[in-house]
């Protein structure tokens, strides 16, 4: 293969010439600039090869996005809220002029990941993994992570998710609701697990702390209306599992209102519904967690707990990007009423 010193040659300059031709051309004047060119396209030259820059500048240009949760790249991107997040933190990238690498965040690779990825700085979900948060600062990477307060020297943006969950509760209660199904949020791949009331434990899988604020706000919901959250099942389930809807109404038929963690769960309790005839919200209201712009757009339109979800992507970015002393941010969560929630109505015999 040509070399620098090839093309040097062959346009009777130096090898720093043909260097700042490709990499400073500014530096350059446009006639010689114009000679190295057409002995470079002469040879077959394309350019230094990018790994010597990589390992001389010690950058990248490129911040790392892992997934919250053990799940692959696919999951993310079939996920509503998670194609809002990662086009959040690309438009803050775009506006930066660097790149956006998705990185898998599944259990077999990580920690590889966090290691050997090629990048800057990471946005990590893997808010409960105190490994990865370690891994990170051994790298002295700028990072920050989702969901969780990780403590004063750590970069964090979270959602109030324990007052949006009350808020959920709050408006199902006033419309008449008492019989009630929560879906939790599973983090590791596998089928639904159902936790019965009556069982004497009911330990979940979920490892996020927002998982578990927002269970303590349906907790506290409940209990305002003199309704005890042990007395309603919990499904535990990852967001987009097609089977989780059948596995609601097969084992909860007595609800008349779904408390979910995440619009990709509501939708696909939704889903199910049209399936099965049952009418949303004649039959059973939904509501939803996230505010994604799918949940707008679904039928019926889905009532969901909203917060500013690219902005949280492009937050991310920014304060990857930018490096600064680490802050810890807290968005606001709103309710958006729509047509899937309503006061309960006749149960399907």
């Amino acid at each position: 293969m040509p070399t620098l010193a090839d093309v040097g040659k062959a346009a009777g300059v130096s090898r720093g010439t043909v260097s700042n031709v490709f990499n400073r051309p500014e530096l350059v004047r446009p006639e010689l600039r114009e000679r190295v060119e057409a002995a470079a396209r002469a040879l077959g030259f394309g350019g230094p090869d990018p790994k010597g820059r990589l390992l001389r500048d010690g950058k990248f240009n490129a911040i790392g996005f892992m997934p919250p949760g053990a799940y692959a790249i696919a999951e993310v991107m079939r996920s509503p809220y998670g194609r809002e997040l990662v086009l959040g933190a690309s438009l803050a990238c775009d506006e930066a002029g660097t790149t956006l690498s998705l990185v898998n965040g599944t259990d077999n690779t990580r920690f590889a990941s966090i290691r050997e990825a090629l990048v800057d700085g990471f946005i990590l979900g893997h808010s409960a993994d105190i490994g990865l948060i370690t891994s990170a600062q051994r790298r002295r990477l700028p990072f920050v992570i989702l969901e969780s307060d990780a403590g004063p020297d750590i970069n964090s943006i979270k959602i109030d998710g324990r007052s949006g969950a009350v808020a959920a509760v709050r408006h199902l209660t006033e419309l008449g609701h008492r019989h009630f199904g929560i879906l939790s949020i599973r983090r590791t791949p596998g089928p639904p697990i159902v936790h019965m009331p009556g069982q004497a434990k009911r330990p979940l899988l979920a490892g996020f702390p927002l998982d578990d604020e927002r269970l303590d706000g349906f907790k506290q919901g409940l209990a305002e209306a003199n309704l005890s959250i042990d007395d309603v099942p919990i499904i535990e389930t990852t967001p987009g599992d097609p089977s989780v809807g059948a596995v609601v109404f097969d084992n909860v038929p007595e609800a008349t209102a779904i408390l979910t963690m995440s619009d990709w769960q509501a939708i696909t309790i939704l889903d199910e519904a049209v399936r099965r005839g049952i009418e949303v919200p004649g039959h059973v209201s939904v509501i939803g967690f996230d505010g994604t712009a799918e949940s707008a757009r679904t039928t019926p339109p889905l009532t969901t707990i909203a917060h500013d979800v690219i902005g949280k992507g492009r937050l991310a970015a920014r304060m990857v990007l930018d490096n600064e002393p680490p802050r810890q941010v807290v968005l606001a969560v709103e309710l958006v009423v729509r047509a899937s929630t309503a006061a309960p109505r006749a149960k399907i015999r």
